[in-house]
C-alpha cells in the first residue's frame, strides 16, 4: 500500500502544477492571446503560431530548452538544439534565401529611387539605438534592440547573435515578429497623420518593363557592391540575392521551389518555435523586456514616419508623381508593408493601385536593414 501511495505521490508531484510560477502562467496566457491573434484574426499566422506554441511549451516544461550541462544524461532539450541554429545565424540566413526566392525585385529595378525611401525608413533604427543607450543599455545591446525598427525578425536574431546578446534574443525576436504581424494596425494611423487625402489619392504611372538580363544582373551586382563595402552583410544580403538569382536565372527551377517552399517552411517552424521557447517567464518577465518592447514600437513608428516623409519630399520634387504612402513600405516586412500601402491608398481612392510601386521601397528596406546590421557589426568589430 505504501508503494502505491508513494508512486501516486511521485506522479502527482511530477505534474507541471507543482513546478510552475505565476510568471509561467502569465506567459501561458500571453501565448494563448498570440494564438488567438494568429488563428482568429489572421495576424501573420505562419510566424505567430509556431512562436506562440514555443512560448506555451517552454512555460509548461522549461526543460525543453535546457542546456546539455543541466541534464543528468548530458542531452539538452529539443528546442535548445533548434535555438542553437538561431545563435549560429543559420536559420536567419536561410530565411533570407527563401525571401529572395519568393520576391520579385522588378519594382525596385524599375524605380531605383525606391532605394532612398527604403533607406529613409531605417531612421527608426538609429533613433532607437540612441534611445536605448539613454535607457542604460550598452552599445551592443542597443544595436541589437534598434534593428527591431526594421520590422525584420531574421535580421534582429542575426544581429543579436553576432553581437553576443543571446540573453536579449528572445524579447528582441518576439518584439520584432509581433510588430511585423501588427503592421496593418500600427502603420495606417501614422501614414494618415503624415499625408493629406490629396496625396493619398495620387496615382502613379505604370512601372516600366524590366528585362530578364536586368533581373539576373541585379542580385549579382548588389552582392558585389554591398558586400565589398560591408563584408559583414554577406550572410544576409548574400543569401537574399542567391535566392533571388535562383528565381530569376531560370535554370534552377528545383532550387527555387525548394528555397521558396519546403525549405522556407521548415526553417520557419524551427525558428518560430525556438524563438517562442526563448521566452520563459524567468527570461522574459524583466524590466529590460518592457524597455525592449517600447523601444521596438518607437523604432517601428519612427521608421514608418521617415519613409512617409521622404515620400512626401519625393512627391514635391516630382510634382506629384510619387504617392508618399509607398515610403512607409520601406520597413522590411515583406510583403505586408506593401499591402498596407495599397490598402490605405485604396481607402482614399478605390481605383488606386500602389502595391507594385510599394514593393520597390519594401525590398529596398530589406536590403537597408541588412546594411544597418552590417554597419553595427563593423562598428563593434564583429
Amino acid at each position: 500500500m505504501s508503494y502505491v501511495t508513494e508512486t501516486l505521490s511521485n506522479l502527482i508531484h511530477q505534474t507541471a502544477f507543482f513546478n510552475l510560477t505565476w510568471g509561467n502562467y502569465l506567459m501561458i496566457a500571453v501565448a494563448c492571446v498570440f494564438l488567438y491573434l494568429a488563428i482568429k484574426k489572421g495576424y501573420e499566422p505562419l510566424l505567430l503560431v509556431p512562436i506562440a506554441f514555443g512560448m506555451l511549451l517552454v512555460n509548461i516544461y522549461p526543460q525543453i530548452m535546457a542546456n546539455p550541462e543541466e541534464m543528468s544524461n548530458g542531452v539538452g532539450g529539443l528546442l535548445h538544439y533548434f535555438y542553437l541554429l538561431d545563435e549560429w545565424s543559420i536559420l536567419p540566413s536561410l530565411i533570407f534565401m527563401g525571401v529572395g526566392a519568393m520576391t520579385d525585385f522588378a519594382p525596385l529595378i524599375a524605380n531605383p529611387i525606391s532605394f532612398l525611401m527604403g533607406a529613409a525608413a531605417q531612421l527608426g533604427i538609429y533613433v532607437a539605438y540612441f534611445l536605448a543607450i539613454f535607457l542604460g543599455f550598452n552599445g551592443k545591446a542597443a544595436a541589437a534592440i534598434s534593428i527591431i525598427g526594421g520590422a525584420d525578425g531574421p535580421t534582429s536574431i542575426f544581429l543579436a547573435g553576432k553581437l553576443g546578446q543571446t540573453a536579449l534574443m528572445g524579447p528582441i525576436a518576439v518584439a520584432a515578429y509581433s510588430y511585423m504581424s501588427l503592421v496593418p494596425i500600427i502603420q495606417p494611423p501614422i501614414m494618415k497623420l503624415c499625408t493629406t487625402e490629396k496625396e493619398r489619392k495620387i496615382k502613379m504611372d505604370q512601372l516600366r518593363p524590366v528585362s530578364k538580363l536586368e533581373k539576373i544582373l541585379f542580385p549579382i551586382v548588389i552582392t558585389i557592391v554591398v558586400c565589398l563595402i560591408l563584408p559583414t552583410t554577406a550572410p544576409l544580403v548574400g543569401m537574399l540575392m542567391l535566392g533571388n538569382l535562383f528565381r530569376e536565372c531560370g535554370v534552377v527551377k528545383q532550387l527555387t521551389e525548394t528555397a521558396s517552399n519546403a525549405l522556407m517552411y521548415i526553417v520557419v517552424i524551427l525558428l518560430g518555435t525556438s524563438v517562442g521557447a526563448s521566452t520563459s517567464a524567468e527570461a522574459f518577465l524583466k524590466v529590460s523586456t518592457l524597455k525592449i518592447v517600447v523601444l521596438g514600437l518607437v523604432a517601428f513608428a519612427v521608421g514608418t514616419f521617415g519613409g512617409c516623409m521622404l515620400g512626401k519630399l519625393m512627391c514635391k520634387i516630382t510634382h506629384g508623381k510619387i504617392n508618399p504612402l509607398i515610403g512607409s513600405a520601406g520597413v522590411s516586412a515583406v510583403p505586408m508593408a506593401a499591402r498596407v500601402s495599397q490598402k490605405v491608398g485604396a481607402e482614399a481612392d478605390p481605383t488606386n493601385f500602389l502595391l507594385m510601386h510599394a514593393m520597390g521601397p519594401n525590398v529596398a528596406g530589406v536590403i537597408g536593414t541588412a546594411v544597418a546590421a552590417g554597419t553595427f557589426m563593423a562598428i563593434f568589430g564583429v
